[in-house]
């Protein structure tokens, strides 16, 4: 499906995150400057336990020797925000719009399970950014997008689903990488709403006695390799009720300028951890239609966020229109037909300039939640 140029699209996107181990309860709430987190194997030291409502950037140190993740839970493990793949000896930045509440702060040595966590107490009140009436329209903006993308992936599901359950194989394969672009499009949101996202996106290495593997890639799984899918009929049905309850979710979340502006850099990332290197659909090696689903959803983010960016920083804007053009040329010479070449047809060369673009793309797009927050 050929994406709408960023210049015309009306769109946007979610999410990043934060951690705690040992936290200096000494300092007040509210303080200036970045909150420190010193992340390792084994620890994940917040600096500061206590905020003031409003937005605060967290400056994530990886000294551990593992790559590490690092989130910003409210309840109901709902993630305010997040960063991945932060490789040993490296520094992130999270920037996080906060109302009073009590979240949880997380560091994943290893990207899995549960993290370090410590108790995040945030007070008072504070002007949101969605008090900028461009910020403001963003965000019904890309209410809309979310709304239509998970309408039509509960659709798509279902005729996924449905041949699954009719034991059809070969249709199921041609409509699974189909169904899973609707969810790559809106994967940041998705991740905001609990245990959803592993139930319906979750990889056989992460599951756990609480969340076994089950959703898209178990039935990836049987489809491609074992080629039985005769007793996955629960498995189906489950995973067209989990994305029931996620377009309901959708329906109904807030969310703040800040999300749309770290879910654009977060798709990126996506596309440079798991889909260049074919972790993600490894059964099947359907990764491009994840990769052009993630840059499309980078997309509509960035284009809902594009009238207050041009108010603020226009330079900035020219720049990430530059950046998606050279995507858009790169990915395109692995067209085929409708859909998208295999992972693994591609060479380690074709691959490395697939990274590439996606890198020099995701450099000023991480320039974008700054931008946004400066009042």
């Amino acid at each position: 499906m050929r994406r709408t140029p960023l210049i015309l699209s009306l769109v946007a996107i979610s999410a990043v995150a934060a951690c705690g181990s040992k936290s200096d309860k000494s300092t007040a709430a509210g303080s200036a400057g970045p909150i420190t987190v010193k992340a390792s194997d084994t620890a994940c030291e917040v600096a500061r336990s206590q905020l003031d409502a409003g937005t605060h950037v967290f400056t994530i140190a990886n000294k551990g020797s593992k790559v590490t993740e690092f989130y910003v839970y409210a309840e109901g493990d709902r993630v305010m925000g997040e960063v991945e793949n932060i490789t040993p000896g490296l520094s992130r930045e999270l920037r996080v719009e906060l109302p009073a509440g009590t979240y949880q702060t997380a560091c994943k040595p290893g990207m899995v399970g549960n993290g370090i966590r410590n108790t995040l107490t945030v007070a008072g009140s504070a002007a949101p950014l969605s008090q900028d009436a461009a910020l403001a329209q963003a965000v019904t903006s890309y209410t809309s997008y979310v709304v239509s993308q998970s309408e039509a992936l509960e659709q798509r599901t279902g005729d996924f689903v449905s041949a699954v359950k009719a034991g059809d194989l070969a249709k199921a394969k041609q409509l699974y990488p189909v169904a899973r672009t609707y969810y790559e499009r809106i994967e940041p949101v998705a991740e905001s709403f609990g245990d959803l996202d592993p139930k319906i996106d979750g990889r056989e290495d992460d599951a756990t006695a609480e969340l076994p593997f089950t959703g898209f890639h178990k039935l990836e799984k049987d489809l491609w390799v074992t080629k039985d899918v005769s007793k996955d009929g629960a498995i189906a049905d489950q995973l067209q009720a989990d994305v029931k309850d996620l377009v309901a979710k959708a329906k109904t979340e807030k969310l703040t300028p800040l999300q749309l502006a770290n879910g654009a850099k977060e798709l990126l990332d996506e596309v440079a951890t798991s889909k260049i290197t074919g972790e993600e659909e490894r059964y099947s090696h359907t990764d491009l239609w994840d990769f052009a689903a993630n840059v499309d959803g980078s997309q509509a983010a960035v284009a809902a966020l594009r009238p207050a960016l041009e108010q603020r920083k226009p330079e900035l804007v020219k720049q990430i229109d530059t950046a998606f053009t050279s995507v858009d040329s790169e990915l395109a010479k692995y067209r085929d037909g409708d859909g998208w070449k295999l992972q693994n047809q591609l060479t380690q060369e074709q691959l490395k300039g697939l990274s590439d673009v996606i890198n020099a793309l995701a450099e000023p797009i991480s320039k974008i939640a700054g931008v946004i927050a400066e009042k």
